[in-house]
């Protein structure tokens, strides 16, 4: 999901810079490692691929439509798209991309539009796509072959020269010259050059879906609009996004510990004991507003929001380094998880091609990510904590930053 808030960041390629392949400037091929088929590993394998330079990727699913990809996000100008433009894919992103998905609104619990903001036609600044679908968009741009599904990473063992042994829990083993922990959350990879571990924000998201929207939800629909609603009130709040195909998806958030359903005494298996818990908590809401939890699916999702301590750095090792996630996890108050794990896959990617050495692309590398998603974090960060603080305020503060004048 996408909640986007002033953004800082920093960029390395242009995207008409870095359309064309680029021939490696390393006189031996190193075997190349990727754990994590998200989209910033993706990214990465994508353009090595372009420039002849070998590449595997390791999944832990099963197949590519093994669980739910989330929800929707956005693909920002000065993050994402560049690194979309280095895949060569920005052409096929905007096609399919919704730019429509860029309209705000933020409500009050009675109902009240405390702002509004409509993407103008032609405007292209951060289209929406769902997750699944740009997921897809990448994974059909690799070679075959590319990524070994079912391969879930146990751990990995140093040995020596900058080369890592990977044990997978199948069994299977393999040697690589250069490890990409581009795992998410609770890394395996992420061991091996830090000791950090994520921690909880105190915000807890409940996701909840509703199907067919235009049809069967009508009302609704026609709430939440053409992209995203925020109803932010009393510490807690209602935050909607609509999706392709006719979906929208919520996330009910509040602040509570992990395990707030159990303290309630709440099975989270059983769905109208969840709908009545929650619509307890959003008991003085607007009648409109509280339809979400009337009308939504049976299937109630914890989501937890981690992130990972800012700024989150560590001392370049030989033959492994993180992106995404793994390296930078951070709340979804700011839209930069996703572009900035993906400007990390196009980032490495060209330091690897450019090097004269794969020591001398990590510190080139890690020099300018580490920096960048620790402002970006720091941003995240303080979004959360600012949106529950005093929402209405911050709300609109939040939606001007997001499409200035």
């Amino acid at each position: 999901m996408t909640m986007t808030m002033t953004m800082i960041t920093t960029t390395t390629l242009t995207p008409d810079s870095a359309t064309t392949p680029t021939t490696p400037t390393t006189s031996t091929s190193p075997r190349i490692a990727i754990i994590g088929a998200g989209p910033g590993g993706l990214t990465c394998a994508r353009i090595l691929q372009r420039a002849g330079v070998d590449v595997t990727v390791y999944e832990r699913d099963a197949s590519p439509d093994a669980r739910d990809q989330g929800g929707t996000l956005d693909m920002q100008t000065a993050t994402g798209q560049v690194a979309l433009a280095a895949a060569g894919l920005l052409e096929r992103f905007m096609a399919i991309g919704r730019p429509e998905g860029q309209d705000e609104r933020a409500l009050d619990k009675t109902g009240a539009v405390l702002e509004e903001r409509i993407a103008a036609p032609g405007d292209t600044a951060k289209p929406e796509i769902d997750r699944a679908d740009l997921r897809r968009l990448l994974l059909d741009s690799l070679a075959p072959g590319t990524i070994r599904y079912g391969a879930a990473l146990d751990h990995a063992t140093p040995m020596g020269a900058g080369r890592h042994e990977l044990a997978f829990r199948d069994g299977a083993t393999a040697t690589v010259d250069l490890l990409v922990g581009a795992d998410g959350a609770w890394s395996r990879v992420r061991p091996l050059v830090s000791p950090v571990q994520p921690f909880y924000e105190g915000v807890m998201f409940v996701e909840v879906r509703l199907a067919n929207v235009d049809e069967d939800h009508p009302a609704i629909a026609a709430l939440v609009g053409r992209g995203s609603m925020f109803a932010l009130s009393d510490g807690k709040g209602l935050i909607a996004q609509r999706q392709a195909r006719g979906a929208i998806r919520v996330y009910v958030a509040f602040r509570g510990p992990t395990d707030w359903a159990a303290r309630a005494g709440v099975d989270l298996a059983d769905p109208d004991a969840v709908r009545a818990a929650l619509l307890g908590m959003f008991g003085d809401w607007a009648p409109g507003l509280r339809a979400i939890l009337v009308e939504c699916d049976n299937l109630f999702i914890d989501r937890p929001i981690y992130a990972l301590p800012v700024p989150h750095r560590w001392a370049t090792r030989a033959g492994v380094t993180l992106l995404g996630d793994a390296a930078h996890l951070m709340s979804p108050f700011s839209g930069l998880g996703t572009n900035t794990a993906m400007l990390d896959g196009a980032d490495l990617a060209r330091t690897i091609i450019d090097a004269p050495d794969l020591r001398a692309a990590l510190a080139t590398y890690e020099a300018t990510m580490l920096p960048r998603a620790a402002a970006n974090a720091a941003v995240a960060h303080e979004g959360l904590g600012a949106i529950f603080a005093n929402a209405a305020d911050n709300m609109r503060e939040h939606m001007a930053a997001s499409h200035p004048a």
